[in-house]
């Protein structure tokens, strides 16, 4: 028997290290000698600190929101009484949730230990490095990689492949193959999870992509705010160094190939190829003109390939499996299968990995379980702040990078942040803005002076002083903002503003001419009403944080307009439904 603890940032935030220890206080002072283990997250973030237990057939219970206190019930029943306590057990309809699910990026994360090098080695890990660099050649691995369809998992979908021999037809005597692990979209967590759950899956996809393109250095880009990532890369890194794996003649093969982390200070540009370069080499982020492309000038002029996490993740099952199994799932134009980050008003928020071309509406209510409290989804933004939002009446598009394009939003990284009847679109699109305003590295002026102004209409017209125009305004700068800026960041930067007034016009329309937020979000725009079932009890009075509200005892009560704050106090404190809000 063994216990294997979830211990990715999700399950650490929510109080894992603690149950861990608690499980190892109990056990040793019981005097049972049952291993306490970690691993990354399964993708049930919703549900953390999960514990699994491993009987000694290998039969699997796994234990959702462990607190300490929960413990000791666990050893007592589970462990030495033999029955698993139903009660903490997962729920078969999320069970079912994580079944209907493809994993191939996330096929080890919580499942291995991302520390122990010997239990990736069990998963048929490095298999696919051993026979790419000892019985393949360059031209062949590329190939696979082509008859897979793998396209870039960070933003664009570029085709892997023509990228990858983009840069080993290249001349050059030095080569260099990067990992952009610079996540910085708002809700998006693909990447991170990885590299704290499986990070030997993508030193291998690395170490693939370096004998494919003839490079035998590589740089992991990852943000500093992923100190945990980092951790444990620099583990996995030493480990492959020591069972020969990075390093000189590589399975005796005469491939030398090693890698180095490059903590990045978390600059949304960083995340365009040609800043992280600049970043890299110890240059302020900011974009480069292309061409030269980086597969023929890139890291030091030299030719350099750049993927995302998720790319170099898939590499080595492709390698294993054929390029063929790979292109067998999803669609004839995006094929294999895709991560995404479940956010926002969703039941079951988290990571899952599902086959392109499932429907938004599968994978929002069937693995991501439907809207919180049941209420009416609205729309979702996929993209980040480079992306866009889909509405409901879209909601059977197929996730493909054709179809969500369509939409005007993109796949991007794979974040959605699902909205309900509540979320203001508006509100939503300045929120966006405010991001990218902040994150513009200011090289050009249609996007360091564009996207200011528009924050500023929006900010106007959440704050109720709108008016006439400023959607025409906001769409004609938009439009400038997207021919006029040099990276795909700022060329992105309008389209949260683009789609919302595409798709939600008539809210832009109410927040400017009648002065209202139908989702009732914006607090300057919202209006607290007292009406005559009011019992006057004066709890509300007692509540107001600024007195705004006046009457005597058993009378109705009436709200001071004009010093109201829009708290909402009063609404949450009346027993008698007697206040509303419009």
């Amino acid at each position: 028997m063994r216990i294997v603890v979830g211990q990715g940032s999700c399950g650490i935030a929510t109080g894992a290290k603690k149950t861990s220890a608690e499980f190892e206080r109990i056990l040793s002072e019981r005097g049972l000698d049952i291993p306490v283990e970690k691993t990354g997250c399964i993708g049930a973030c919703y549900m953390e600190p999960i514990v699994d237990i491993y009987s000694d057939d290998d039969k699997l219970t796994r234990y959702v929101k462990v607190q300490p206190e929960r413990v000791e019930e666990i050893i007592e029943k589970h462990i030495v009484g033999g029955k698993p306590v139903d009660d903490y057990t997962m729920p078969t309809e999320d069970m079912n949730a994580v079944e209907l699910q493809k994993r191939v990026v996330l096929r080890n994360c919580g499942l291995i230990n991302p520390e122990v090098i010997e239990e990736y080695l069990a998963k048929d890990g490095y298999k696919a490095t051993e026979k790419v660099v000892t019985s393949m050649t360059k031209e062949e691995v590329i190939d696979v990689i082509k008859v897979s369809g793998l396209r870039g998992r960070g933003g664009a979908g570029f085709p892997t492949w023509f990228k990858w021999n983009a840069a080993k037809n290249a001349k050059g005597n030095v080569k260099y193959i990067v990992c952009n692990a610079d996540e910085g979209d708002p809700g998006a967590f693909m990447d991170r999870s990885v590299l704290e759950g499986d990070p030997h899956s993508l030193i291998e996809g690395m170490i693939i992509g370096g004998y494919a393109i003839g490079a035998t250095q590589g740089v992991i880009y990852v943000r500093a705010e992923y100190p945990l990532a980092i951790q444990r890369l620099e583990i996995a890194m030493e480990q492959a160094r020591k069972k020969g794996f990075l390093g000189k003649n590589i399975f005796g093969s005469g491939f030398d190939f090693d890698l180095r982390i490059k903590a990045g200070a978390g600059a949304f540009v960083c995340g365009e190829e040609t800043a992280l370069i600049a970043s890299l080499e110890g240059e302020r982020g900011m974009p480069r003109l292309k061409p030269p492309f980086p597969a023929q000038k890139g890291y030091w002029q030299a030719p350099t390939n750049i993927n995302n996490v998720e790319t170099y993740a898939n590499v080595a099952w492709i390698i294993n499996n054929g390029g063929e199994a790979f292109g067998g799932m999803g669609t004839q134009e995006s094929k294999g299968t895709k991560v995404f980050a479940l956010a926002g008003k969703i039941k079951k928020g988290g990571l899952v990995e599902v086959p392109m071309g499932l429907p938004l509406k599968d994978v929002i209510f069937k693995v991501g379980g439907g809207i919180k409290n049941d209420k009416d989804f609205k729309a979702v933004q996929m993209g980040g702040p480079s992306g866009g939002c889909i509405p409901a009446h879209l909601i059977d598009t197929p996730v493909t990078y054709e179809a969500i394009n369509r939409t005007g939003a993109i796949v991007g990284s794979g974040g959605m942040i699902v909205m309900d009847e509540t979320t203001c679109m508006v509100d939503m699109a300045r929120y966006f803005l405010d991001f990218t305003r902040k994150e513009s590295c200011g090289k050009c002026n249609y996007c360091r002076i564009g996207t200011k102004r528009m924050l500023e209409i929006l900010e106007r017209i959440t704050a109720g002083e709108g008016k006439d125009g400023d959607i025409e305004l906001l769409e004609e700068l938009a439009h400038k903002i997207k021919d006029g800026s040099m990276c795909g960041l700022g060329q992105t930067a309008p389209n949260p503003v683009l789609t919302t007034i595409k798709y939600f016009r008539n809210e832009y329309e109410d927040h400017i001419y009648n002065k209202k937020c139908t989702a009732k979000s914006c607090k300057p725009l919202l209006t607290y009403l007292i009406h005559d079932n009011c019992k006057g009890c004066t709890l509300c009075a007692k509540k107001c944080p600024v007195a705004a509200i006046s009457g005597s005892v058993k009378e109705v009560h009436t709200i001071d307009q004009s010093i109201c704050i829009k708290c909402g106090k009063c609404l949450e404190s009346c027993r008698f439904d007697a206040i509303t809000v419009e």
